[in-house]
């Protein structure tokens, strides 16, 4: 795609789980690739340090803060974003929490199990929601949820957020089927273990059995992912819905 045609020129998105991590990479990408991108997070100073720098840059982008477990915060947030950016052509659904990594389902309370739901689902589930009818309205839009590939070979220690990515898997697809007649594609990814911010708790024996099992042998890094994500969100994908895309290196071959 030459610099005068970037991949996501005129896309307006809406991006989760965006100030730090992957979801900042996404926006990055995104932005960089041609499209108006709202930033939706919980972690105000964080977002607004990003938004500064990223503006900076002279990229097109705002910020918005939003709690995925409070359903008024997210009719606010959309409703703002979605008026800033015109419209709107994708979300990314990149928000999440993991609060109960390496306990046993044992050990799980059910504040940890609920607080992760929440989040993670009934968030996704929500924001998904609040913004279906700005992507109708565009006649081209684009879902990418973020899932995990901790589902598809079973991560131990981490029930209730491998449920919830599980769960994620699920919504995807169901949504894909009920949303085709609305020319919306919905579509997962399924990143590895990615040496952010959000996995440093990881124990340095897991960040080697993945290192070990990849086929491609490093660590794997937010900037890995993000072609997957504007794959997904770009007109390249318009007959592609449904799909989980496992983007961790050849550790799980989906």
């Amino acid at each position: 795609m030459s610099s005068s045609n970037p991949l996501l020129a005129g896309r307006r998105i809406l991006i989760t789980g965006a100030a730090r991590g992957l979801g900042l990479a996404f926006v990055q990408a995104a932005a960089a690739a041609g499209a108006k991108v709202a930033m939706a997070d919980i972690l105000q100073e964080s977002l607004q340090a990003a938004v500064a720098e990223l503006q900076k840059r002279r990229l097109d982008v705002a910020g918005f803060t939003v709690d995925l477990a409070d359903p008024q915060s997210i009719d606010a947030s959309t409703t703002a974003a979605i008026e800033w950016l015109g419209g709107l052509d994708g979300l990314v659904n990149n928000a999440a929490i993991t609060n109960s990594g390496g306990k046993t389902s044992e050990q799980l309370s059910i504040d940890m199990w609920d607080q992760v739901m929440d989040v993670n689902v009934r968030g996704t589930w929500l924001m998904t929601n609040a913004c279906l009818p700005a992507l109708r309205a565009s006649g081209r839009g684009s879902i990418v949820n973020l899932s995990s590939d901790t589902p598809l070979w079973g991560a131990p220690n981490l029930l209730a957020y491998v449920a919830s990515k599980s769960a994620v898997i699920g919504m995807t697809r169901s949504l894909a089927r009920e949303l085709g007649a609305d020319n919306i594609t919905v579509n997962a990814v399924a990143p590895g273990l990615t040496l952010v911010e959000a996995t440093e708790y990881v124990p340095k024996a897991r960040h080697q059995t993945y290192y070990d099992r990849r086929a491609i042998q490093r660590d794997q890094l937010p900037e890995d992912v993000c072609g997957a994500v504007l794959f997904a969100l770009s007109d390249l994908s318009r007959f592609y819905t449904g799909q989980v895309m496992a983007v961790n290196g050849g550790f799980v071959m989906n």
